[in-house]
């Protein structure tokens, strides 16, 4: 073991995390906004919008800007992490309170005005109006003397934030031990700051919850109230956006993308170089090929690799997984063996949400049941784990996937076997998940069909396929059923025509395949090369020719095959 190691027992991602903006890895293009809305900062005016939002996977660097981006100017760093209860009361507590006032020096060491940069991570697992399920109240019991000095530190500190001593009138506390441990009614307490702390601290001995309900709301305010700067980081910006405008109008989004293999590549040799790590050929490549551009996955498995004992090949841990299987062979033995299965077991072997577990389950237990009795308890049971990861989603209450992970697979691997059974048959795919895949095509071509037509008609998408797209079904299937008299064949080839469909979009709307000779006659170059279009009898007049050029106006459908 290096002696790099044995002095830092923290793990590699920690130890090697940028402290720097310029040393933050891949991404220079965010990288270079990000440090441009810093710059702002120093302006008086400061920047238009004084909150960030960083996009992005997990691993690629956004934390870690952030506090490199306070690093590199000096500010002090307020972080907020989804370890942490981040309901309303607590943003308010510790973000707002740092985002409205300035820290307790006058200015940084350059002589710039100091600072205070509020992160709060992942900002889209939080809730906007209710409480996380399983949250249960907190009672803190603390004196105000105590909380007065972990707030501050210093009592000179305290005495300058509240406004005590020359030339104030009132008397400044000699030490901690002068300070009570209730305000009594004490003249101090009628100031502004110290009015503001004794809130605080009666606050603090309330009930207080560890979820974090109103979460969302606190963000929004301090967004449009911020006088620091405010970054927060998300994987997904989609709850944010819809829960308020403010985060579309009020935010600089900066995205960051999947750090490419040959830059985590050169990391970890870097790393692996510097730790005195020692990698089996092969093992490297398997360890970027796992991690997807994910650095701080990358640096946890090679920190594995390092662990391993002698002997063991570097590169057996990594290799390429196949979820199906996976997927398959966890939900036989759940419905053979009745046996409970924790959610850290299951995340374990899945590395998926439950969500993704679900269908699985749902597909295999009446196959796998005993009998009627068995398999009415066995879809019971999918069906509460079912409501929960509802209401993860709906309410963003990820705590309940532990629930529902557990429900999924031991509470209905009790629920259909009383004793261990021989497997009856290998687990099928779900059906529903086969169908959208071989359908897929399908609403492409559908989907295509509805831009045209909502462009053309000046309709928005969901009315082009409520209304246009079902008559443009009836009418080619009048065609399609061999219907060769009236107008329809011919209005069907100036559609096609002025729609511009596609073989496959003709053969959709037909019902047959693209290359079927109806679909060819309908084609426009099926009328240049002569070929003789299935429609029109030969003794019903040929169409007359379609103007090349379009009018300036939209024509209704009677004016098609008019010319």
């Amino acid at each position: 073991m290096a002696p790099a190691r044995a002095r830092d027992r923290r793990p590699l991602s920690e130890r090697w995390r940028p402290t720097r903006l310029a040393d933050v890895l891949g991404n220079p293009r965010a990288v270079a906004e990000l440090s441009a809305w810093a710059a702002a900062w120093e302006r008086k005016t400061g920047p238009g919008r004084r909150a960030v939002l960083l996009v992005g996977p997990p691993g690629v660097g956004k934390t870690s800007a952030a506090a490199a981006l306070a690093a590199d100017h000096g500010w002090t760093l307020v972080e907020m992490n989804a370890s942490e209860a981040r309901n309303q009361t607590a943003i308010e507590r510790v973000a707002g309170r740092a985002s409205i006032t300035h820290s307790l020096e006058a200015s940084s060491a350059s002589g710039r005005p100091a600072r205070t940069l509020v992160l709060l991570d992942e900002a889209d697992c939080l809730s906007g109006g209710r409480t996380t399920e399983g949250a249960r109240p907190v009672r803190e019991t603390v004196g105000l003397r105590a909380f007065l000095e972990g707030r501050y530190g210093a009592v000179r500190s305290l005495n300058e934030a509240w406004g005590l001593g020359p030339p104030s009138k009132l008397r400044a506390f000699e030490s901690w031990g002068s300070v009570p441990n209730t305000p009594g009614n004490a003249s101090w307490g009628r100031l502004p700051a110290a009015r503001k702390d004794l809130e605080d601290w009666r606050e603090a001995g309330r009930p207080q919850e560890t979820g974090d309900r109103g979460g969302m709301a606190a963000i929004a305010r301090l967004v449009r109230s911020s006088r620091q700067p405010l970054v927060l980081t998300v994987n997904d910006e989609r709850p944010l956006l819809r829960y308020s405008p403010v985060f579309r109008s009020s935010v600089v989004t900066i995205r960051f993308a999947r750090i490419g293999p040959a830059e985590v590549t050169a990391r970890l040799r870097s790393v692996a170089r510097a730790e005195g790590i020692s990698l089996a050929p092969g093992a490297l490549e398997a360890i970027v090929a796992r991690a997807r551009g994910d650095l701080r996955a990358a640096l946890n498995d090679l920190e594995a690799v390092a662990l391993l004992p002698p002997g063991v090949p570097a590169q057996e841990p990594f290799g390429t997984r196949d979820l199906s299987s996976d997927f398959a062979e966890l939900t036989e033995e759940v419905l053979t063996h009745p046996r409970y299965y924790r959610s850290v077991e299951v995340r374990d072997r899945l590395d998926a949400p439950p969500d993704d577990l679900l269908p699985w389950v749902e597909e295999n237990v009446p196959w796998f049941a005993p009998d009627d009795r068995h398999l009415e308890a066995g879809l019971a049971t999918v069906a509460a784990a079912e409501l929960l990861l509802a209401r993860a989603r709906r309410w963003r209450a990820y705590g309940l996937w532990s629930y529902a992970s557990e429900l999924l697979t031991g509470g209905v691997s009790l629920a259909i076997r009383d004793r261990p059974a021989g497997r009856s048959g290998a687990a099928a795919f779900p059906r529903f998940l086969g169908e959208m895949g071989r359908s897929r095509a399908s609403r492409a071509v559908r989907d295509s069909l509805v831009r045209k037509l909502g462009s053309r008609l000046h309709l928005s998408r969901a009315k082009s396929r409520a209304v246009a797209l079902s008559f443009l079904e009836a009418l080619f299937g009048m065609v399609g059923r061999g219907r060769r008299t009236g107008e329809a064949p011919r209005v069907v080839r100036a559609l096609v025509r002025e729609l511009e469909l596609s073989a496959e979009e003709v053969g959709a709307l037909l019902g047959v395949e693209p290359d079927h000779a109806s679909v060819r006659g309908l084609l426009p170059e099926a009328t240049e090369e002569g070929d003789e279009p299935e429609g029109p009898s030969e003794s019903e007049s040929a169409p007359p020719p379609v103007p090349t050029t379009r009018p300036t106006v939209q024509r209704s459908l009677g004016d098609w095959g008019k010319g």
